[in-house]
């Protein structure tokens, strides 16, 4: 019940949207949003091509973040944006940090459990396993801070200036879909799904805070849970 009357609140609730773009402002953000995508989409496409343990795997994924956190700065201002959990107490900074911790706790829980059950389906867990065999090569750590990284540098972009150039058109749904798109580069249907089920839950973020602070946190914790807790399910 909990669960579901935050969720209920959260995409109720409307933020005041800080960042018009005004004019021209607006067009160019438009144009910049879409060279980054297409930059964006042959980087993701090409390192999630490569074979586990390959040595280009590395500086492709830590392109594929500049790519995008170039792309969210130079396409226009971000915010941060703000929430309070109770109507008695103002929005600001340290709510949307609380909120995006326990929806990216949740979100990266409620995987971790499908991961439970969709091990036991033959062409799922092949299709996640593809993904998850980069976490067996190499460090660990590392893998951990380039996924953690890419997280945040996604939510840059994609909550912030892709949602930001996709208003007044339903910026939710045009931004998840985008995503989707992109993230389908990849080849991986697995990733697909986990990019639409992520990329709502990411926006609605976004449009109940006014920024993308609480998006990039839920999106890094989900990252890590995926990197950490995933492999062990289906080994």
């Amino acid at each position: 019940m909990l669960v579901t009357s935050l969720a209920r609140d959260l995409y109720d609730s409307v933020a005041a949207d800080r960042d018009p773009d005004p004019g021209a402002h607006y067009i160019r953000r438009r144009w910049l949003v879409g060279v980054f995508l297409v930059i964006g989409a042959v980087v993701l496409g090409i390192s999630l091509r490569v074979e586990p343990g390959d040595a280009a795997f590395y500086p492709l994924t830590i392109g594929l973040a500049a790519v995008w956190i170039v792309g969210a700065f130079v396409s226009g201002p971000l915010r941060l944006g703000a929430f309070s959990p109770t109507p008695s107490r103002p929005p600001d900074r340290i709510g949307a940090i609380g909120l995006g911790v326990v929806v990216g706790l949740a979100v990266g829980g409620a995987f971790v459990v499908g991961g439970l059950v969709a091990r036991m389906i033959p062409g799922v867990s092949d299709l996640a396993n593809q993904v998850l065999a980069f976490a067996d090569f190499g460090s660990l750590a590392v893998v951990t801070a380039i996924t953690m990284l890419n997280g945040l540098a996604e939510e840059l972009f994609f909550r912030g200036s892709v949602y930001s150039a996709a208003r007044p058109h339903n910026p939710i749904l045009v931004s998840t879909v985008i995503y989707v798109l992109v993230t389908m580069a990849s080849g991986n249907v697995m990733l697909g799904f986990a990019g639409a089920v992520l990329g709502t839950v990411c926006a609605i973020l976004r449009r109940s805070t006014a920024g993308v602070l609480a998006p990039a946190i839920t999106h890094v914790i989900w990252g890590a849970v995926m990197v950490l807790a995933l492999p062990p399910v289906f080994a």
